[in-house]
């Protein structure tokens, strides 16, 4: 690995041992075996270094569980897919759980940066489009447009639901309450 390799496993361990206040530059650069300088020529600041540190891990690990469900849902209709994923979301949120804390707690920082929440934003347009391209693989009967809305909809129910799981873990809808919900909105 490089030093900016380095330096985002050093944030993430940092992080997800202390949260993101107490993460210090310092302890960033030891952790990855690095001078301190190499933060800001690398990120420009540990702020942006711990930014790109959780969306990298936090957006693979929930990614990769996301991907593994929707394609579980492959061969079913789009709804039963939807059902699928958000019946096994839980044991990801659960496996995930130091990141997700660690991400809430970034977010505060986030949204009070207008440099951060532009840096951010670059990221999110391709998680959606990472989302829809799982959704488009696994119920190719959709178009493009399907997709991507579906797509959305499963970042922001991501989001939400995380958040939800984190303050009442098992006590947040499941797939088969919201896929009611859904068949309630079509008129079913």
């Amino acid at each position: 690995m490089g030093n900016r390799e380095d330096l985002l496993a050093g944030a993430r361990k940092v992080i997800l041992e202390r949260g993101v206040a107490k993460a210090t530059a310092r302890d960033i650069a030891a952790a990855a075996g690095v001078s301190l300088a190499a933060i800001g020529y690398h990120f420009g600041s540990k702020d942006r270094l711990v930014t790109e540190a959780l969306a990298d891990a936090l957006g693979t690990a929930m990614g990769d569980g996301m991907d593994a469900l929707i394609a579980a849902g492959a061969g079913t209709s789009p709804l039963a897919g939807f059902t699928t994923l958000w019946n096994g979301m839980p044991e990801v949120f659960a496996g995930n759980h130091e990141a997700m804390l660690a991400s809430l707690e970034n977010i505060v920082r986030i949204v009070r940066s207008e440099e951060a929440r532009a840096q951010l934003g670059d990221q999110l347009g391709g998680a959606v489009a990472d989302i829809a391209a799982s959704v488009r693989a696994a119920h190719p009967e959709l178009d493009e447009h399907q997709a991507t809305a579906l797509g959305q909809l499963y970042f922001a129910l991501v989001q939400g639901l995380g958040v939800l799981w984190l303050l009442t873990p098992g006590e947040g809808p499941d797939g088969d309450q919201l896929a009611t919900a859904v068949r309630a909105l079509a008129g079913n």
